[in-house]
């Protein structure tokens, strides 16, 4: 009996152990999180043991995360901050920021001075772009979004003077709700705008200044809103979240960035 009660408890660690050497968890940006799935799901197929878990919850999210210790890896849709770059990072793609309509919209494309108008509330009715005598639908995304950041950092404008009709979360949230609305704008990431395209989605992708936003101006660099997608982590990963790391670059990875309409980085 007491070899038994001395023994169980060294079995039971060990079975633990093991558990989590075979789990990770990533979290973060909802630009990269459906990557990231479609990545993590051909792993486990090469690694049948392993289990990777995916959760979304903004870039912000994913950076706090690794710096407590609550995910191996953080998913983040831009450059490390000046005060984040003790944490080491794998850049995996490179996207940029779009402007998004419902397909119904005949307006192709916008000034980056309309856009200002439009999000600081001196354009509030889509007949001063020439089009029907509607309100304008401001889209606007939530605090501890990259995306958000990015945004007001190109259209020079403070958070506190946009005027949204509403606040969304991730891009999926934002293409529902843009696509099912003839009258709304909004801003999402181009790959997650053209995957949702290609798949029927009532959307369109304007351009900016004149500038179309897809995958060819975001390989020359002419489109003005670039961004890398990262993967963060803080010290030595595991050897499971070292192995998920190589993946994330290797050939089956780049035909899933190619799918994702994201570019592979040089």
């Amino acid at each position: 009996m007491n070899i038994f009660t001395l023994i169980l408890p060294l079995f039971i660690f060990s079975v633990s152990t093991l558990a989590n050497e075979q789990q990770i968890l990533l979290t973060g940006s909802s630009t990269v999180a459906p990557i990231m799935l479609d990545i993590a799901q051909a792993f486990e197929k090469s690694n049948p043991k392993s289990t990777v878990e995916i959760q979304t919850g903004g870039s912000t999210r994913g950076i706090i995360d690794v710096k407590r210790g609550l995910s191996q890896i953080g998913m983040i849709s831009r450059d490390l901050k000046k005060s984040e770059k003790g944490l080491k990072y794998k850049t995996i793609a490179i996207d940029g920021l779009g402007f998004v309509l419902h397909s119904k919209n005949p307006i192709k494309n916008l000034s980056k001075q309309q856009l200002k108008n439009i999000y600081s509330g001196k354009i509030t009715h889509w007949s001063s772009l020439g089009w029907v005598n509607k309100p304008i639908t401001v889209v606007h995304k939530a605090e501890g979004r990259s995306t958000l950041e990015l945004f007001l950092d190109y259209i020079q404008i403070k958070n506190s003077k946009v005027k949204p009709s509403l606040i969304i979360g991730d891009n999926e949230q934002g293409i529902k709700t843009i696509s099912g609305n003839p009258y709304a704008i909004g801003y999402v990431s181009i790959g997650a705008a053209s995957y949702n395209i290609k798949k029927g989605v009532k959307l369109k992708l304007i351009s900016l200044d004149g500038i179309a936003a897809n995958k060819s101006n975001i390989m020359n660099k002419s489109y003005p809103i670039l961004r890398t997608l990262n993967l963060v982590y803080k010290g030595e990963l595991s050897l499971l979240g070292s192995k998920l790391l190589s993946f994330s670059s290797g050939l089956e990875a780049n035909t899933i960035l190619d799918k994702h309409y994201v570019i592979k980085p040089q």
